[in-house]
């Protein structure tokens, strides 16, 4: 019987990176309810550990992860199907808006919710073999997680719409081409790339991090003036770290500079 831990492993490595691996791989890892609820839990507590820098997301198995399990869709009515896609929303938006530099390495395929769970990485990579889609129309609903959203202000409205139209499956190739993947690598150096990627993001300051990752996110739907207003928050707020100091002057002394994320 799968237990919460078993369902997604969770791993310390390296530089503060945090991997957190889908561990359903006789489901494709399929995202149930409960999968969820551990999802949210872990993001929650890499949000406020100190010690995590970064967040890799990866999927055992075949696949990364092939979406919502069916099953459980299955019973849904109206007002249960409105609450199971809120939760899924405000799961992978607690990743989106974590504080911290997230990156899902993708093998194999990222379908329906697994794609969405992609998108809410602030980067994705995937092998060359890499297999995308958002299959939902084939079931009779749409993207419930975000997808809609998220596949629009990635790859533009048209593409999305052919996209969850069709419910036709794309590419690595594709993906690149589109700016949905950051990059493209081979299945023997998926992880080893995404760490590597991972652990240059880890060296700089996690103020600055944070900021760009806020104001991009938050600011991109605001007037020009709001979101505006917001960068230059982030902005005085970098000024007022040490980080800002050292990095000024490191650059200045034209060496190496050191931060220490405060």
């Amino acid at each position: 019987m799968e237990t919460m831990n078993d369902i997604v492993k969770v791993s310390s490595l390296e530089s503060g990176i945090l991997q957190v691996s889908l561990n359903r791989p006789d489901q494709l890892n399929a995202l149930s309810q409960e999968v969820l609820q551990r999802l949210s839990r872990i993001f929650q507590d890499a949000r406020h550990d100190a010690s995590v820098k970064a967040i890799l997301l990866t999927g055992e198995g075949k696949g990364f992860c092939a979406g919502a399990d069916i099953k459980q869709l299955v019973p849904l009515n109206g007002q249960d199907g409105l609450k199971f896609a809120r939760y899924g929303q405000e799961v992978f938006r607690s990743l989106e808006l974590a504080g911290k530099p997230s990156l899902a390495a993708i093998h194999g395929f990222a379908f329906g919710g697994g794609c969405e769970l992609a998108m809410a990485a602030t980067l994705r990579i995937a092998t060359n073999n890499a297999v995308f889609g958002q299959p939902e129309i084939k079931l009779g609903v749409i993207p419930g997680f975000g997808g809609t959203q998220r596949l629009s202000r990635l790859i533009g409205k048209g593409r999305a719409l052919e996209i969850c139209l069709t419910g036709r499956r794309f590419k690595a190739e594709e993906a690149l081409q589109w700016g949905f993947l950051n990059e493209v690598t081979t299945p023997e150096d998926l992880v080893s790339r995404a760490r590597a990627i991972l652990k240059e993001l880890t060296q700089l300051g996690s103020v600055a991090i944070q900021g760009i990752i806020s104001a991009i996110h938050l600011g991109y739907d605001l007037p020009l003036e709001e979101a505006f207003e917001l960068e230059a928050t982030h902005f005085g707020l970098c000024c007022a770290t040490s980080d800002k100091r050292e990095g000024v002057n490191a650059f200045l002394e034209k060496r190496t500079a050191i931060f220490n994320g405060a």
